[in-house]
Parts: structure tokens; sequence; C-alpha cells
């Protein structure tokens, strides 16, 4: 059994080395084209086993990690850290599933109040404002209208919070982030009343006509498989780096995750020499192998997308289709 100081000895090195692991990914592309190679590929998976066995070694030590000052927030960045690497995985592949286990990770950050107090260090503040960001960002893509409200309100109270309690510190650049989000929202109610954008069994087929998607897909026929989604004018209105055309663009290239259009596949895997079955929507494990496949074998999987933002012509280029 480890003592009480080679638990947080052996906490710090696992950190260290994930985050090591993830300097080598953090410039890759986040589209499909020109980075996400079987060479990419094989960081990735290196970078979420890292983080996987952190994350289940403080689970594993909890106690002995906080009597030896492990903070709330700390485990909150090792969970950001996983849902961002989560949602950078659906940029790359455009599998729903990865964008799910982001939204699983950022919800359970939220409703764990992990960065609560983050009052007292400015660093930890930075860290919880970067978190409200992604997970607006995760949401927007998924649909959840209430909640990306909740978050908006959310991200708009910590602003001005942050510039009440770090008076020198500037915050404008959190500041344009608020009036992005609440720009683009407006922009978009106009929609909220209308149909989705995605393709929707309610609106777009019937389930008897379910079949013939499936036999059309079975044939080798022309199909839509790649994408590249950008936009490029003045004052567009946008998230980050999300504009509103290309986002709408996004969700008219997105299977609707409800109905018989996803369902869930069993997984088996084993502990113990013992099959177990996980049937739920989302695994919340890191190891891509072991999450919970979302796949409806009627339909085909969603087209592979690059999402650019104002591109040159030669990231255009570099896009290797």
């Amino acid at each position: 059994m480890l003592n009480n100081e080679e638990v947080p000895r052996t906490f710090r090195a696992l950190a260290e080395s994930a985050e090591r692991k993830f300097a080598r990914v953090r410039d890759v592309p986040l589209h499909p084209y020109g980075g996400s190679g079987a060479h990419y590929s094989h960081f990735f998976h290196k970078v979420f086993k890292a983080y996987m066995r952190l994350w289940k070694y403080q689970q594993e030590n909890r106690l002995k990690l906080v009597e030896s000052g492990l903070q709330r927030w700390e485990i909150g960045e090792i969970a950001s850290r996983i849902g961002q690497l989560y949602f950078n995985q659906y940029l790359r592949t455009s599998e729903a599933r990865f964008l799910f286990e982001a939204y699983i990770f950022y919800e359970a950050i939220f409703n764990r109040k992990y960065f609560e107090g983050s009052i007292k260090d400015r660093g930890v503040r930075f860290k919880e404002l970067r978190f409200y960001a992604r997970f607006l960002m995760v949401s927007l893509i998924l649909n959840r209208g209430e909640l990306v409200k909740l978050l908006i309100e959310k991200l708009k109270a910590l602003v001005e919070d942050s510039k009440t309690n770090f008076r020198d510190t500037n915050f404008r650049e959190w500041k344009l982030v608020v009036q992005e989000i609440m720009r683009f929202m407006k922009a978009e109610t106009a929609f909220l009343n209308h149909r989705p954008l995605r393709y929707h069994a309610i609106f777009d087929s019937y389930p008897a006509s379910l079949p013939y998607v499936a036999r059309f897909n079975a044939k080798r026929l022309l199909k839509f498989h790649d994408a590249l989604l950008t936009s490029y004018h003045k004052n567009e209105v946008k998230f980050a780096e999300l504009t509103l055309d290309t986002y709408r663009m996004l969700q008219c290239l997105e299977w609707e995750p409800g109905g018989s259009l996803y369902q869930t596949h069993p997984i088996e895997s084993r502990e113990n020499g013992t099959l177990l079955a996980d049937h739920s929507l989302t695994s919340g494990l890191i190891d891509m192998k072991l999450v919970a496949e979302m796949t409806d074998p009627n339909l085909p999987p969603n087209p592979k997308k690059a999402v650019l933002y104002r591109p040159s012509v030669t990231a255009v280029v570099k896009c290797d289709f």
C-alpha cells in the first residue's frame, strides 16, 4: 500500500506526464484533413490513456490526495481537459459519441461545482472561464437551448464578478466572449420555433423508409463523405471560431441523436475474467475502445467535416480530402 507521501508524488508525476503528452497534440489541426492520420491517432490514444490513468488514480486515492492538499478545482481541471480531448476528437472525426462524452464530463464539472471558490485565485478563475466557454460550445452544437441560456447567464455573472474581485486584471477579452455568444443566440432565435436543421425522423422520413436508406447506403453509390465548412466576410456573427453560417451548415450535416436514429449497442469488456455489458448512452470512459457505440445500422455515419475560420488559401489547400 502506498504511504501518504507516495500518493501525492505519484499523482503529480501522472499529471505532469499527461500534460506533456497533451502538449504534443495541442497544435494538431482540429479537422479530419492534414493532421489526423494514423501517426497522430497514435499520439491521441496515448494522451487519452494518460488522462484515463490520472483520472482513475485520483478516484482510487481521493481521500489521501485531499488530505495532502488536493483542491477540488484540480479535479475539475482534469475532467475539463478530458472533455476538451473528447471535443477535439469529435472535430477531427465528426463522430457524435465523442461530442456526447465531452458533454458528460463538462456537465459533471458544472453540477459538482468543481471550480466554485475561484474568487481566491486568479489563475483558477481563468480556468473556470475557459471551462464555461468550452461547455457552451458543446451545448450549442448539441442544441441544448435551455442549458445554453443558463450557461450564458453564469458566464456573464462570472465575468462581472471577476472584474470586481480582480481589479488589476483586464477581462475585456472575456467581456467580448459574452457579447459574442449573446449576439449569436439573438441571431439564432428566429430559428428556435422552426424544425431542426439536423436530419430528424419526425420531419424527414417515415420509419418504413429507413430500410431503403440502409439499402441505398449498402450499395457503392455516390455518397456525401466530406465537407469543408467556412465563411469569410466582415462582421460575422460568431462564437469563438464558429460563425453562424458554419454552425448552421454543421447542424445540417449531423444526424439528430434521438428517436430511432441513435441506438446504443452493448460493448462487452472483461473484468476479472467476467464479461460485462455497457448499455449506457455514453460510458464516461476515456479509452476510446471502451466508449459505447452510438450508431444506427439503418443510417450512414456523419460525413467528415472541416470547420475553418477565415482560412487563408494555403490553409484550404492543405485540407487533403
